[in-house]
């Protein structure tokens, strides 16, 4: 019996899971992720992490076969490390050369939504599925994507940030990227919260009045969050549910983009504003996606796997099932 470690590096938590050869989670463990200005201090917390799961288990290094992560980007493949990432105080993040020198086996780092694509092409909705692509709409939005059968990286491993695909040509809302009208602005967890205030001041504020979103934020839209939106949305709020049909309309031109580009039979949504809003994000998008795109509708469904999908697509490199071309391999191990 062999075993391999998948890791998920969020922002704000990493996440290791110890598998068995059939994919099967056997332990769990979830840290804050390092915010320290150390290049090293994400690693070594994945090493404490995966080394307690080991002894919980009984599980000798020589029975590790290998280590996959999916993480927060920008990346550097080839380097195997993370390259400023957005929301964390350092300018590189070392991954692949202390973990495989530490374990003594291959490991490998993809971006988070490719590592969600790979979960759910292998564990997940798209086994037999050649055409796939995932989209998780959380923090940020961002997507894997599968072009007849082939996982689809880029020079450096960063394709695919639909996020950053723009929506809105007058670009009234600016990215957290500082460029304007991208989607992420307007459907993401902190862009839902900017739309609410620009649709408010558009509407003015005797609609903000008769909204119960005007008694939680005391009168406050700066207070909205993507949470409060959507659960007053589900209680029948008019202006709530005014938003959330409205970033719903920019959902649906982002997803006709991925389906006119990449023409995927089937489209799986995951990520914490969808799995926690399926009805209210799904809805929309499937109403609405047909007035844009031009290619034969895809599929769309929320993924089976849930919050664990990107740790299964993880678990899968580590196993061996995707494998990543020898041009974006770190020259590290062993």
């Amino acid at each position: 019996m062999s075993f391999v470690l998948g890791v998920d590096i969020g922002a704000t938590y990493t996440r290791v899971v110890l598998a068995d050869n059939d994919g099967t989670f056997l332990a769990r463990a979830k840290t804050r992720t390092p915010r320290e200005d150390d290049s090293l201090a994400v690693a070594h917390n994945i090493i404490r992490a995966a080394r307690q799961l080991l002894r919980e288990q009984g599980v000798s290094d020589s029975e590790l076969k290998g280590i996959g992560v999916g993480s927060i980007g920008p990346l550097d493949m080839r380097r195997g490390i993370l390259i400023r990432p957005a929301n964390l105080p350092v300018e590189n993040v070392e991954v692949v050369a202390p973990l495989s020198r530490e374990f003594g086996v291959p490991t490998y780092l993809v971006n988070d939504c490719v590592a969600a694509a790979i979960g759910e092409k292998h564990f997940g909705a798209g086994r037999d599925v050649e055409n796939l692509v995932y989209i998780t709409i959380s923090t940020g939005i961002g997507s894997g994507v599968y072009v007849n059968g082939h996982l689809l990286l880029g020079k450096d491993g960063n394709a695919h940030e639909v996020g950053h695909i723009v929506v809105d040509a007058e670009g009234k809302l600016v990215c957290g990227c500082g460029k304007r009208g991208h989607w992420e602005a307007y459907s993401s967890g902190t862009g839902i919260p900017q739309l609410a205030c620009m649709l408010i001041s558009e509407r003015g504020e005797e609609a903000f009045r008769e909204s119960v979103l005007y008694e939680r934020t005391g009168g406050d839209p700066k207070r909205l969050d993507a949470k409060m939106i959507y659960d007053a949305a589900k209680e029948g709020d008019a202006l709530a549910l005014e938003i959330v049909r409205e970033a719903g309309r920019y959902n649906a031109i982002g997803v006709a983009n991925v389906i006119n580009v990449y023409d995927p039979e089937l489209i799986t949504m995951g990520g914490s504003v969808t799995l926690n809003n399926v009805e209210l994000v799904l809805g929309p998008i499937k109403e609405m996606v047909g007035d844009y795109v031009i290619n034969r509708p895809a599929e769309i469904r929320v993924t089976p796997l849930g919050e664990d999908v990107g740790l299964y697509g993880a678990v899968a490199l580590a196993l061996g099932l995707e494998e990543i071309p020898e041009s974006l391999r770190p020259k590290i191990y062993p």
